[in-house]
């Protein structure tokens, strides 16, 4: 059975998902809707085992009971951005001239309309408490198993995560790393910085919600449509928005909405949405 965020709701592209928002289609007026609390959550983090580390930084914005979320290069957000997004509107932030901004801010107001609720489709997965290593594992098992692949098939590995490479590994699937920050995996493979110059090679791509923050997500979706291709979002940013493509480009996504596994050592729950078949385009 179609869910609100599977059947009627879902666009076509970002662009008409944003504008739809912003015509109070989706849901309640936007112009009416004032964000509360805005803040930026840094981290650093080296596991236990691992050779290397790395950086994240991530916008939220609080409407009602709902924290919508953006990862953003860490420094790239002045406080006074962040100061002039609490208090906004959901209207006015929709329309900010930075990109995370107006991501943050819908997948804020589509977590308020449309909640990770198994009524909307979200099929919730426990994540088990541990330590920070033991939840990076847990959470890499539940998005690499939402990929239908064969052993042997290459995956298109976009924003890596070592968790992720690893998890793909056991499943006997290759892979293709890459980020637009280049460099090495944890073992010294080579990190590809332009994924459609190696999405041919590969037989599904598995892709961070981070794409949504820095532009790069319509032309994977794309690609992934046009090819008829396997496209698995992994999303902190935009778990509210992502569902919202499922048959449009996007297969599954594996949303994980604030507060973040690395935040805290608790349980805590994933959700998991599947497209209605393979190249349902309704």
């Amino acid at each position: 059975m179609a869910s609100p965020a599977s059947a009627s709701s879902r666009v076509r592209t970002y662009d008409a998902l944003l504008a739809r928002a912003r015509a109070g289609e989706l849901g309640p007026d936007p112009a009416a809707q004032r964000i509360t609390v805005a803040f930026t959550t840094r981290q650093a983090v080296r596991h236990d085992g691992r050779g290397t580390g790395y950086r994240n930084e991530v916008l939220g914005l609080r409407l009602a009971e709902a924290v919508g979320s953006c990862a953003v290069e860490p420094g790239a957000l002045s406080d006074g951005t962040v100061e002039e997004c609490a208090g906004a509107s959901v209207a006015r932030l929709l329309h900010h001239p930075l990109r995370p901004v107006r991501v943050a801010a819908l997948d804020a107001y589509l977590m308020h309309v449309t909640p990770h609720t198994p009524g909307n489709g979200a099929r919730p997965v426990p994540l088990s408490a541990g330590t920070s290593l033991d939840k990076s594992r847990a959470r890499a098992r539940a998005v690499a198993g939402l990929l239908d692949l064969p052993p042997g098939a290459t995956v298109l590995v976009v924003g890596v995560v070592n968790s992720l490479l690893e998890a793909l590994r056991a499943r006997g699937l290759d892979y293709v790393p890459c980020d637009l920050k280049g460099g090495v995996t944890e073992w010294g493979e080579t990190i590809v910085t332009d994924a459609l110059t190696e999405a041919d090679r590969c037989d599904a791509l598995l892709v961070s919600g981070m794409t949504l923050g820095n532009g790069t997500f319509e032309p994977l979706r794309e690609y992934a449509l046009r090819h008829g291709k396997q496209l698995v979002m992994f999303a902190q940013t935009g778990s509210a928005v992502l569902p919202r493509f499922l048959g449009h480009g996007v297969s599954a996504v594996c949303a994980e909405p604030y507060p973040f596994f690395w935040l805290d050592g608790g349980p805590g729950t994933l959700h998991r949405y599947l497209a209605d078949r393979p190249g349902d385009a309704r």
